[in-house]
């Protein structure tokens, strides 16, 4: 495997970019130092449900977190998460709820990170997204996997423990490979999954399976999914995908063979694309590219050689 120099697009992935954020795990199991922190005037605090936030759009164009004190923020026993330090000293924690706050003013709204996260600074973006993976985490694993008992959290929303047989549990993440597949024609290999709306297409993407490594899983994915057989990969970049627990890898690969054969599972239609195939579908409505937030688009993007057009 390669590693390409050219990370899939001018501009930064979404969701991965630095965020400026220290995550400072050294901190987590200290208890007085995380009190401290939590009083500190400078902290700041939002609160995550359900996989949203509230935002708030300022009056010169940005999107932000809607953020306060701590000692504004609605209380909470357990569910507070510590999230890092910025270059200031000013401490981030999450406040996991069953719902989100309302606002006096009206003026922010809930959204998650398929909306926001293209809009949201570099910073609040990445604060979100540690944030929502971590309350998706917490809510799904609640009981040890060892004996069953309920755990508790500890390490600041960073580990649960089981107090009856001892086990530490830690966030989940998922490996997952995500590619553009391109042939001796420089061609690229979209598909279009069978849940997904009408004229959708994208790169083809599955998860790492036991005992694989991601080079591995990449050419077995292709196969499984379009019938294509695929040769060099070469590594791009990855994005965190919380949704609830990925890790995307993406990849460009070359394939050897150019004869599509779907599995009808989980990819209902695949295709050849030129890049003027691509440019014509997508003015015509006929294909409807990925979500901008999503390192798909990106992939896309490094072999067209500029954005995508929307139709």
């Amino acid at each position: 495997m390669t590693t390409s120099t050219d990370h899939a697009a001018d501009r930064p992935i979404t969701l991965s970019a630095p965020s400026g954020i220290d995550r400072s795990a050294h901190h987590r199991l200290d208890e007085a130092w995380l009190a401290a922190a939590w009083s500190h005037p400078t902290t700041r605090v939002f609160v995550v449900s359900g996989g949203q936030a509230l935002v708030d759009d300022t009056p010169d164009g940005r999107t932000e977190l809607v953020m306060t004190p701590s000692f504004e923020a609605p209380p909470t026993e357990n569910h507070r998460y510590f999230l890092g330090t910025d270059q200031e000293g000013v401490r981030y924690f999450a406040l996991q709820k069953d719902s989100l706050p309302g606002r006096m003013d009206q003026s922010a709204r809930p959204a998650g990170l398929r909306e926001a996260g293209v809009l949201l600074s570099e910073r609040d973006a990445g604060l979100l997204v540690h944030a929502v993976a971590l309350e998706n985490w917490q809510r799904l694993h609640r009981f040890c996997s060892r004996c069953g008992q309920r755990t508790v959290i500890a390490a600041a929303g960073h580990i649960r423990r089981c107090p009856a047989c001892g086990a530490e549990h830690y966030p989940r993440t998922d490996p997952a490979v995500i590619m553009l597949v391109k042939d001796d024609q420089d061609r690229a290999l979209l598909g279009r999954q069978v849940h997904w709306p009408e004229g959708r297409f994208s790169t083809l993407a599955g998860f790492v399976e036991p005992g694989e490594s991601i080079e591995q899983a990449v050419v077995r994915e292709v196969a499984e999914e379009a019938g294509v057989t695929v040769g060099e990969v070469d590594y791009v970049a990855s994005q965190p995908w919380p949704f609830p627990s990925s890790l995307m890898l993406g990849f460009m690969a070359r394939a050897t063979s150019s004869r599509i054969q779907v599995d009808g599972e989980e990819i209902h239609e695949a295709r050849w694309f030129s890049r003027e195939d691509l440019r014509a579908a997508i003015e015509s409505g006929e294909v409807l590219p990925p979500s901008g937030i999503s390192i798909a688009a990106r992939l896309i993007e490094l072999w067209y050689g500029e954005p995508l057009p929307r139709g």
